[in-house]
Formats: C-alpha cells, sequence, structure tokens
C-alpha cells in the first residue's frame, strides 16, 4: 500500500511539468516543420524565386516576339524582318548565308 501512494505523490509531481514539456516541444516541432513552419517558409521562399526568374524570361521572350512581330506590321516594315520572311516562303538564300538542309518531316520548332 505505502508503495502505491509514493508511487501516486511521484506521478502528480512528475505529470505536470513532463505534460508541459511535450505540450512545448509540439509547439516548436510545428514551428520549425510544420506546414507553415521556417522551413516551409524556405521553400515558398525558393519557388518564388524561381517563378520571379521564369517569369523575366517569359517577358524577354514575349518582348523578343513582340519586336519580331511589330517588325511585319503594314504600317512599318524592318527590312531584316521582311528579309527573313521573303527567304522562308521562297526557299531562297544569300550566297554567304550557311544552309542548313532540313526534309519536309522535319520539324521546324
Amino acid at each position: 500500500m505505502w508503495l502505491w501512494r509514493i508511487l501516486r505523490r511521484v506521478v502528480r509531481i512528475i505529470m505536470p511539468p513532463a505534460a508541459f514539456i511535450a505540450i512545448t516541444a509540439y509547439f516548436v516541432w510545428s514551428a520549425n516543420q510544420g506546414d507553415r513552419g521556417i522551413e516551409a517558409f524556405q521553400r515558398r521562399k525558393s519557388l518564388a524565386a524561381m517563378a520571379n526568374s521564369e517569369l523575366a524570361n517569359a517577358q524577354a521572350e514575349q518582348k523578343n516576339w513582340e519586336k519580331r512581330v511589330e517588325g511585319l506590321r503594314q504600317t512599318h516594315v524592318d527590312k531584316d524582318a521582311l528579309d527573313e520572311r521573303v527567304r522562308t516562303i521562297l526557299n531562297r538564300s544569300d550566297p554567304a548565308d550557311i544552309i542548313v538542309p532540313w526534309s519536309p518531316k522535319d520539324r521546324l520548332f
């Protein structure tokens, strides 16, 4: 009987600090590893940086295509773009050009 009382007394003494430590450990782990923790924040930050770099590449490519399209508008014709388009349509070349042969079944793009 006296062993049971000692055991209950020890459990009563140890249980509140152990519960507090367990709850604190859970919140510390969650702050580090959880869905909104530090590591998730770093992953989202790196994904945002990658998305921004892809956006910059897409915007640069869009500007390049807009420049090429603008060269073919009726109001303003860029001589280089017109020459490139005419050579493509007529399948002609300049003697100084480098020719790369391709068959009709090969894809250009």
